[in-house]
């Protein structure tokens, strides 16, 4: 009996593979299911992760009874290996995308190597593009011994080349060969811009390959960090990479659209968008592992924007307002997950931390790396301004509520991070400032948390104003330096997480009145970016073992690969975006304080 590939995979069984353009997700059975051309918030052409039936996928699969598989990256790199195993042999899939910084020297492109490492093995190959969310039509050519693909809604086409026979099927790329022991073949998916050169094939054989390691492996040893977790952080600092845009600067919050985060449910969300608030943590995470270029391109991309308008809270990778949400209708969604939207309604939401966050990254930037100019200086007092102006609003917050705005403890504490970072920025560098209103606003602020979202029944600092629960992120408050873990309300305030939130080492984001708070039904799992600031917060409090150990037991919820969706389900399953950047700078984060404690001890 041949083995037959399931409709949907579980989203963990995913690598990832990109050229910092855009990225492609590879299953564990060697198929490609999602991909976004050319950007990564450009429509897809692969999507079957979205509808199994007309989502389009790009497969390549050997013909083998009864056969597992195995993925792995080439370490340092984001070159992907899948390795089928069966009584029959063994075969090798490598699956990477030859990087070129942005400058056009090189059409983006998917190499696919397929190798027989013991046996003799038959493999079927099939390349069924969908463009435009599978909404336009395309023809399928023959151009000499190439497949073209091509669509005239979006003047785009495929190019798809091997150094075996390829056949048209209904628009689509087929091919069935064999390779015997330690015999290879190759072939090519091509995507160049519309009158811009095509590579040459042998060229992808040979030098792209090694161009691609090295480039990986040269960016990674820019890495200053040399302690404890180095392994785990050098993969999630590589992801984060593949995330972000070597064009712009900016980086995508996650690079997928509508994966679940209950499967079945509504809670479907596109997050192939620049967040300010992800895009400043991801920063801050490159900043502290020493890869300065990549903060500074995002610095400039900032600046360029604030120059030219008020800062919002999501754009598209070049800086334009990031599109309004819709749903797409003839999508069945992953396992009959709907609605299946793209763009994304926060675009619209009043959300103020953005500007602590912002102004954080900016002050560590400051402190660690480059002296910002005076000029740039000038647009922070703007955005100071507005933190003066507004932070006592009610707003939407960093879960997005699409419900009644609330005042958010979280919102109220990134208005304080915005006033501190900035006073220290100005006193650090000696830019003028009106000193006096400044310190008065963020003591102001400060005593509005102290005082006002305590609530004397619950023991802790809750989620807004006379709530009655707590929210996860109020773990940031030690983090971000507002408060001493040592002090007396916030240990009861880890408590009271401990009691509505936690579940071994899996945290909830809130738990009370979920359905009434964000307006939506249905349930949602546990947020793997929490339990990393749990286990900073441990770490920072002194309960350095119980952290270490709840890091090493969540380290073993990620994929095989080492990569986390945004949530975890009932049965451990990954839901959400995959990858998702916010979990994998906080895994980074809770790594590096572990090592900074277990350094000092």
């Amino acid at each position: 009996m041949k083995h037959t590939a399931r409709p949907f995979q579980p989203i963990e069984n995913y690598g990832i593979i990109g050229n910092l353009r855009t990225v492609a997700l590879v299953s564990l059975q060697g198929s490609i299911d999602f991909m976004c051309l050319p950007r990564f918030d450009s429509p897809t052409v692969f999507a079957s992760m979205l509808d199994a039936e007309s989502g389009g996928y790009f497969s390549i699969e050997p013909e083998m009874d009864e056969y597992s598989a195995r993925q792995l990256y080439l370490p340092g790199t984001a070159v992907l290996l899948t390795r089928f195993f069966s009584d029959e042999g063994i075969a090798e899939l490598t699956d990477y995308m030859p990087v070129e910084n942005g400058h056009g020297r090189r059409p983006t492109a998917i190499v696919r190597k397929i190798t027989t490492i013991r046996g003799s093995i038959t493999f079927k190959m099939r390349c069924v593009p969908r463009f435009g969310y599978a909404e336009h039509e395309h023809s399928c050519e023959k151009d000499g011994d190439a497949l073209v693909f091509s669509t005239n809604e979006e003047s785009r086409e495929l190019r798809l080349m091997a150094d075996f026979p390829l056949t048209r099927r209904n628009g689509s790329g087929y091919a069935q060969f064999t390779l015997s022991e330690a015999e290879t073949a190759y072939v090519i998916l091509e995507m160049p811009e519309k009158d811009g050169p095509h590579c040459p094939f042998d060229t992808y054989k040979g030098d792209a390959y090694r161009e691609t390691v090295d480039y990986w492996r040269q960016w990674l040893n820019k890495s200053s960090y040399e302690g404890r977790f180095s392994e785990l952080i050098h993969r999630s600092v590589i992801t984060l990479k593949l995330l972000t845009s070597a064009e712009f600067g900016s980086v995508v919050a996650a690079p997928t659209f509508s994966l679940p985060e209950i499967v079945g449910g509504t809670r479907n969300w596109d997050y192939r968008f620049t967040w300010i608030r992800d895009a400043a943590f991801t920063m801050y995470a490159f900043l502290r592992l020493g890869f300065y270029d990549e903060a500074t391109a995002f610095i400039d991309w900032i600046f360029s924007l604030c120059k030219s308008t008020d800062l919002q809270l999501v754009y598209t990778i070049d800086g334009k307002p990031g599109p309004d949400e819709k749903e797409l209708e003839h999508f069945g969604g992953y396992r009959n997950s709907r609605p299946v939207r793209v763009g994304n309604g926060a675009t619209s939401q009043l959300q103020l931390d953005i500007y602590g966050e912002l102004i954080d990254t900016i002050y560590i930037y400051n402190k660690s790396y480059k002296p910002i100019t005076f000029e740039f200086w000038q647009l922070i007092e703007k955005q100071v301004r507005c933190v003066i102006e507004n932070w006592k609003k009610p707003d939407h917050g960093i879960w997005e509520i699409r419900s009644a705005e609330k005042e958010f403890l979280h919102t109220r504490l990134m208005c304080w991070v915005a006033m501190d970072r900035a006073i220290k920025i100005a006193e650090h560098r000696s830019f003028p400032y009106p000193e006096n209103e400044w310190h008065a606003v963020r003591s102001e602020i400060y005593t509005d948390i102290y005082e006002n979202f305590w609530n004397e029944e619950v023991q802790a600092w809750v989620q807004y104003k006379g709530a009655s629960h707590v929210d996860a992120s109020a773990l940031l408050m030690p983090l971000t330096h507002f408060i001493s873990p040592m002090e007396p309300r916030w240990i009861k305030t880890m408590e009271a997480i401990d009691r509505e939130l936690l579940q071994d080492v899996l945290v909830y984001r809130y738990r009370n009145g979920m359905d009434k708070l964000d307006g939506l039904d249905g349930e949602e799992g546990t947020f793997n970016m929490c339990s990393f600031w749990y286990i900073e917060a441990l770490a920072k409090g002194g309960q350095l073992e119980r952290a270490v150990e709840n890091f090493e037991k969540m380290i073993g919820y990620a994929n095989h690969l080492g990569l986390f969706a945004e949530e975890l389900g009932k049965r451990g399953e990954h839901l959400g975006n995959f990858p998702q950047a916010f979990t994998h700078l906080a895994l980074i984060s809770a790594a590096y304080e572990l090592n900074k404690q277990l350094s000092r001890e």
